[in-house]
C-alpha cells in the first residue's frame, strides 16, 4: 500500500473515532476521558477496569459504545450468587435427543459488560479472567474460541463500599487499563438531570464502526513507531516502580511492596502507540507514555501498610517516578 492510501485511510479512521466519540456524546454527558480510554483498549485488545461511585454512566457508556460498534454486547451483572456455569454456560440434556447438549453463557459476545464485578465471589471472577487472558473457554470437554474482537470492560465500586470482594491482585494486572472515573462538572450534572427528566429524550445512536474497520484500525496502531529511547524509557518506568533506590526515590521506596509487572511495559507501548495514533501521528512522543502512565500502572503497584497510614496513594508514586526517571538518549 502506497504511503498515500495509507494516509487516507488513517484520515478516514481519525473522522470515524470522531464520530463515535459524538454519537456516545448524544447520550452520555461528559466522560470523554472514560470513552477515550475504552477506544484505547479497542484498538489494542486490552481489557479495561472502570472503578467509581454507583450512578457516574459507567454502566450507560459502554452499552453506548457497544451500539456505535454494531458489536454483539452482553450486559453481566455480578452478584455473590453467581455461578461459572451462569457465566461460561453448561452443559444441558436434551431428553428429546436423548444426549447432552452445550448451552452457551454470555461471555459469548464482542464486549462483555461485567457490572460491578467485584460484587461476585473469587470462582466467577477467576473464570471470567481466564476467558480474557485465553479467549477461550471450555463447556464439558469442547473448548470454544471466543468471537474476535473480544473485549472485557469491566466496572467495580470502591473498594470500602459494603458487599464487595477485592480482587486479587494477579487477576487485576490482566487489564489493560485501570480507569477511575470522577464526578461531572456542575454543568455536566445540570446536562444529565435535564437529560433525565425529559422523558422524550432519544437515547437512540448511529453505528459508526465495523468490525472490519477495528480490525483495520488496529493494524494501523501496531504500525505506530516507537524509537528505542523511548522503549527504553518505558522500561526504566517499570523498573523504577521494583527498584526505586536505584532511581533516587527513596522516599517512595519505603512504600512500595511489590513493583509493576511485565505487563506494564507491554501495555505502556501499546496504549502510547494508541494515543499517538488518535493524535494523527505515526510515531509517539514521550508525552503518549506519560499520559497514559497513570491508568496502565495504577493497579500494578502493590503498596504495604505505611502507604496506608501515611495516606499515600499510587499514583503519587507514579507522579514522582515520572518526575524523577530521564528519557532515555
Amino acid at each position: 500500500m502506497s504511503l498515500t492510501a495509507s494516509s487516507e485511510i488513517h484520515q478516514e479512521h481519525k473522522a470515524k473515532i470522531k464520530q463515535v466519540l459524538d454519537e456516545v456524546g448524544k447520550v452520555v454527558v461528559g466522560q470523554e476521558y472514560m470513552v477515550n480510554r475504552l477506544l484505547v483498549g479497542l484498538f489494542t485488545n486490552g481489557h479495561i477496569l472502570l472503578e467509581g461511585v454507583p450512578g457516574l454512566a459507567k454502566t450507560l457508556t459502554v452499552s453506548t459504545l457497544a451500539q456505535v460498534l454494531h458489536l454483539d454486547f452482553s450486559r453481566i451483572q455480578f452478584t455473590p450468587d453467581l455461578l461459572p456455569a451462569d457465566l461460561v454456560g453448561t452443559m444441558i440434556y436434551n431428553q428429546r435427543e436423548g444426549k447432552f447438549e452445550v448451552k452457551k453463557g454470555p461471555i459469548f459476545a464482542n464486549i462483555i459488560l461485567a457490572d460491578e464485578i467485584n460484587r461476585s465471589p473469587a470462582k466467577v471472577q477467576s473464570a471470567l479472567l481466564e476467558a480474557m487472558q485465553e479467549k477461550q473457554v471450555t463447556i464439558g470437554e469442547t473448548t470454544f474460541t471466543l468471537d474476535k474482537p473480544f473485549l472485557v470492560l469491566a466496572t467495580q465500586n470502591p473498594v470500602d463500599q459494603e458487599g464487595t470482594y477485592s480482587l486479587p491482585e494477579a487477576q487485576v494486572d490482566r487489564f489493560m487499563m485501570k480507569v477511575s472515573v470522577d464526578y461531572p462538572t456542575k454543568e455536566q450534572e445540570l446536562e444529565v438531570m435535564r437529560r433525565i427528566s425529559n422523558m422524550k429524550f432519544d437515547f437512540t445512536v448511529n453505528t459508526v464502526l465495523t468490525k472490519e474497520d477495528i480490525f483495520s484500525v488496529r493494524e494501523q496502531v501496531n504500525k505506530v513507531k516507537i524509537s528505542e529511547s523511548l522503549e527504553r524509557y518505558i522500561i526504566e518506568l517499570v523498573f523504577a516502580t521494583r527498584k526505586p533506590k536505584e532511581y533516587k526515590l527513596d522516599e517512595q521506596a519505603q512504600y512500595i511492596q511489590f513493583g509493576a509487572s511485565p505487563r506494564a511495559s507491554i501495555n505502556l507501548n501499546l496504549a502510547a502507540k494508541a494515543v499517538a495514533y488518535f493524535e494523527g501521528r505515526d510515531y509517539v512522543l514521550p508525552e503518549d507514555i506519560k499520559e497514559v502512565a497513570l491508568d496502565v500502572m495504577n493497579h500494578r503497584i502493590i503498596l504495604n501498610y505505611e502507604a496506608e497510614a501515611d495516606s499515600v496513594k499510587t499514583t503519587d508514586i507514579i507522579k514522582a517516578i515520572l518526575n524523577k526517571v530521564p528519557i532515555s538518549k
